[in-house]
């Protein structure tokens, strides 16, 4: 059986892997230096607000995960230049603005203080993950459609859309639900993203050089 050759393009994509490995380490040992810290009632952004005990290394271990998967999602942007079709991507240059959007956005506006302090740096911080949803929801959709339109990425089509769907739902939740959940529902819209955000990595790994066709 001949095994696949891959380019160096597709074993650099693995770092937005290794970002999303940061992610998850930057909440946990967050976490664990933020006594009292409620993962069902608190964001994820309170770790590293200014004034949050674990600023110091939750915000490293984020800013560590921010370069990785920028400069994993930009690399996807070159890999898939034209290759497979225009939807797929646009989708993917929107993802990879997304990511960078975060990255600066949220690293320059910081949440003051856990919750929301109303100060021009909180305004900036929600302008930011509006922002970031849009994208991430127009990216999506775009993946999507483009993976449908394609024979042989149908199932990351559909996968595609069970994320989007997971995102709104988290989303939706926000809204809906008390505030005493408003960790829980926002991780399910988050964690929606960052898990996407590797699995696009690894189909960029796993994509056959010979589908490069562009449609």
């Amino acid at each position: 059986m001949k095994t696949q050759k891959r380019t160096r393009t597709q074993w650099l994509a693995l770092l937005g892997v290794i970002g999303t490995v940061f992610y998850f380490l930057h909440v946990i040992i967050g976490k664990m230096n933020y006594p009292g810290y409620s993962s069902i009632s608190q964001a994820v952004s309170d770790l590293t607000a200014a004034d949050a005990p674990s600023r110091e290394i939750a915000t490293s271990l984020a800013t560590t995960n921010g370069f990785f998967t920028v400069t994993a999602v930009t690399l996807l942007c070159v890999f898939f230049q034209n290759k497979l079709n225009k939807p797929f991507r646009v989708g993917i240059y929107l993802f990879a603005f997304m990511e960078w959007v975060s990255a600066i956005g949220y690293m320059l506006f910081p949440l003051t203080e856990k919750g929301y302090a109303g100060t021009f740096q909180d305004v900036m911080h929600v302008i930011v993950t509006a922002l970031v949803v849009g994208v991430s929801v127009a990216s999506m959709i775009l993946i999507a459609v483009g993976s449908m339109k394609s024979v042989i990425n149908k199932k990351f089509g559909f996968f595609t859309i069970a994320v989007l769907g997971a995102m709104m739902l988290g989303s939706i939740g926000i809204g809906v639900l008390p505030i005493e959940y408003l960790g829980l529902t926002e991780r399910v819209s988050v964690y929606s993203v960052v898990i996407y955000s590797a699995a696009l990595c690894l189909f960029a790994f796993w994509y056959k050089l010979e589908n490069a066709t562009t449609e």
